[in-house]
């Protein structure tokens, strides 16, 4: 028998052994990639950006299993985007890493195209089965609610997915008749966990926010295939803005009781004429870019009653002086509106009012000065001024007469400064120079300057 070469077999030995744990290592790494057990970066189980990167992974597993119409809307990881050094850095590093979608925050925020989803209850199972825990929060319809019926119907409004001390915040957002989309507030009832994620730190969901519906983009992150907003910058800069009130349809149904509403064929042609000359206003200025909100009569309809009041007879919209525009007036001439009256001038008590289809329209100029802000008013007779003073206020978004629209987020202490601590009781005599409680004598325009401060058509 021919005698067995010793270093022969041991490098054989060694072969097999290498073979082996190779095998062992390829099909460790191919289950853990199915189960949830690494990371992009190799190193084991996940934690802290490995988690992360892995939650997401999932998440976008069962978005796609499910047709969920998701996009990226967490703050921290567009500012990503928007810086060029990151940008190179990621591009030039040759290894898994998660730059992104793993940012300082233990959650990532997505959000959810809600009229293009079809709920399918399989979700919390599916989620389960990849090792996700999911909580979902609902709550009223608001495009549901009316005058008629106050009840609406529960929405899934947030999804929260959980994996490994990690989050991924699923905020749904639904067409309003605006043309905007909507997500509602976060509000856990009951029973539910209040310890499932970090609440008061989740960027979205302490009120309910408005947006512009973004023109979306396909791109990979960290790996993945993620849909972003096309102008991500410009998404970034509304969530800053995007707080929501909602028309307060239970005081206005009460309001009603009180004062039934005046449904002759002159208030409702004024009602018409009044929403089409608000909806051409809205055209003008977001098109030269001027933001605005409901003033006057027109905030006090829409906080009081949920609608224009008929016998205001007027479209009032507020605009910062900062904001104003030598524009302005040659805008709304184009669009077919002439100018009826300007008073003021950008330094001191501008106000310009223009004529719609027996409609007017009048636009007053704010002004800010310490703790307080004030708008001016011009007797053309006189030559008096007159100031109306408000305490600062903030702008939220609204929805009035299928429009979205800005309104004082303080509205309760805008419409008590102008009206009144009895602003909800109609008052048909008004006079604009001694009735609203703010208004303050404000001097005279001298002569020489009338023929500049007081121009009327």
């Amino acid at each position: 028998m021919a005698r067995v070469n010793k270093t022969a077999v041991l490098v054989l030995l060694i072969t097999a052994s290498s073979i082996f744990l190779l095998f062992q290592l390829y099909y460790y790494r191919q289950h853990a990639n199915k189960h949830g057990l690494q990371a992009p970066s190799g190193k084991g189980y996940p934690t802290g950006k490995e988690a992360q990167w892995h939650l997401v992974k999932k998440f976008l597993g069962l978005a796609h299993k499910f047709s969920l119409p998701v996009f990226l809307v967490d703050t921290a990881s567009l500012s990503l985007l928007s810086q060029d050094a990151v940008l190179l850095k990621d591009s030039q590093m040759k290894e898994p890493h998660c730059t992104f979608l793993c940012t300082h925050r233990d959650f990532v925020t997505f959000g959810l195209l809600g009229n293009l989803w079809k709920y399918d209850a399989g979700l919390l199972e599916a989620s389960e089965e990849r090792g996700l825990e999911l909580l979902e929060i609902r709550g009223k319809d608001p495009r549901l609610v009316s005058m008629d019926d106050l009840s609406g119907r529960d929405i899934p409004l947030h999804l929260l997915f959980r994996f490994n001390g990690r989050l991924v915040h699923v905020v749904v957002l639904y067409e309003r008749s605006g043309n905007y989309l909507w997500h509602g507030p976060l509000r856990l009832r009951g029973s539910m966990d209040r310890t499932f994620a970090p609440f008061r730190d989740l960027e979205f969901g302490r009120y309910a926010g408005a947006y512009n519906r973004p023109d979306l983009i396909l791109t990979t992150l960290d790996g993945l295939d993620v849909r972003i907003p096309k102008n991500f910058s410009h998404f970034k800069n509304e969530r800053s803005n995007s707080r929501f009130l909602e028309c307060r349809f239970r005081e206005a149904a009460a309001f009603y009781q009180l004062y039934p509403d005046d449904t002759s064929p002159e208030a409702m042609d004024f009602r018409m004429k009044a929403k089409s000359l608000l909806h051409l206003a809205a055209r003008v200025l977001s098109g030269i870019e001027v933001p605005f909100w409901l003033s006057s009569g027109t905030c006090l309809g829409w906080f009081r009653q949920c609608n224009i009041i008929p016998y205001s007879k007027d479209v009032d919209l507020g605009i910062w002086i900062k904001d104003y525009r030598h524009d302005i007036t040659q805008a709304f001439q184009k669009a077919g509106l002439s100018l009826k009256h300007k008073f003021g001038k950008i330094e001191d008590s501008l106000e310009l009012s223009f004529q719609g289809l027996d409609v007017k329209l009048d636009i007053f100029f704010f002004y800010e000065d310490g703790d307080i802000v004030w708008n001016g008013g011009t007797q053309a007779k006189s030559g008096k001024k007159f100031k109306y003073v408000f305490p600062r206020f903030s702008l939220c978004w609204t929805e009035l007469l299928e429009l979205r629209v800005r309104v004082p987020c303080e509205t309760l202490d805008y419409v008590t400064a102008n009206y009144g601590p009895e602003w909800n009781i109609p008052v048909k005599a008004w006079d604009w120079k001694s009735s609203p409680p703010n208004v303050q004598e404000n001097g005279v325009w001298p002569i020489k300057e009338w023929d500049d401060v007081i121009q009327v058509n």
